[in-house]
C-alpha cells in the first residue's frame, strides 16, 4: 500500500509513521475522539504523540490507550491527564466490525494519524492491522530502497 498525499483541508497534529512498517494495514476508519477543552487547545499547538498508542474495545465502546497529549500550560488546575484513555466516536456497526476482527482474526487496531478536519473537529484515522514478521519487514525495506534507486536512475537519465 502506497502512502497517500495529505489532504490540504486536514491539518495533521500527530502521525504514526512506523505503522506501515510494523503492520500490514487493512481497512481504514475515521473516528471522532472525545476530548476535554484543554486537550483540544494542546492539540492545536501540535504537540501530541500517537506512536506508542493502540485502540481496544472496553465495555462496548472503543478507547484509545496510551496516546500522549501534553498538558496545556495556561490551564493550571483544570488541566487533563496526559495519557488517559480517550473514547473514540464511531457508529455501532463499525465498532462491532472492529472488535470482531480483533477477536476472530487476531488483528490490532492501530492509530495512523490525528488531525483536524475542515470543520475544525479533531479526528483520528485508525486501521485494522496485522503485525508483520521480520522477513515481511525486510521485503518492505527492499521495495522502498528499490523505489528510491529507480527514481534516482530515472532522474539521472533526464
Amino acid at each position: 500500500m502506497s502512502a497517500k498525499k495529505a489532504d490540504p483541508t486536514k491539518r495533521t497534529v500527530a502521525d504514526h509513521r512506523q505503522a506501515r512498517y510494523h503492520y500490514e494495514i487493512g481497512e481504514v476508519f475515521e473516528a471522532g475522539i472525545q476530548l476535554t477543552g484543554t486537550e483540544v487547545k494542546s492539540l492545536r499547538e501540535g504537540k501530541a504523540r500517537i506512536a506508542e498508542s493502540h485502540a481496544a474495545e472496553q465495555g462496548g465502546d472503543l478507547f484509545l490507550f496510551n496516546a500522549y497529549i501534553p498538558e496545556y500550560l495556561q490551564a493550571n488546575r483544570f488541566n487533563h491527564e496526559t495519557k488517559r484513555p480517550r473514547k473514540l466516536l464511531l457508529h455501532r456497526r463499525q465498532i462491532d466490525k472492529l472488535s470482531a476482527a480483533v477477536q476472530r482474526e487476531g488483528m490490532t487496531i492501530v492509530p495512523l494519524r490525528l488531525y483536524f478536519n475542515e470543520r475544525g473537529m479533531a479526528k483520528l484515522e485508525i486501521a485494522l492491522a496485522k503485525g508483520k514478521k521480520l522477513h515481511d519487514k525486510r521485503e518492505t525495506e527492499k521495495k522502498r530502497d528499490w523505489g528510491r534507486e529507480k527514481a534516482r536512475l530515472l532522474k539521472e537519465r533526464g
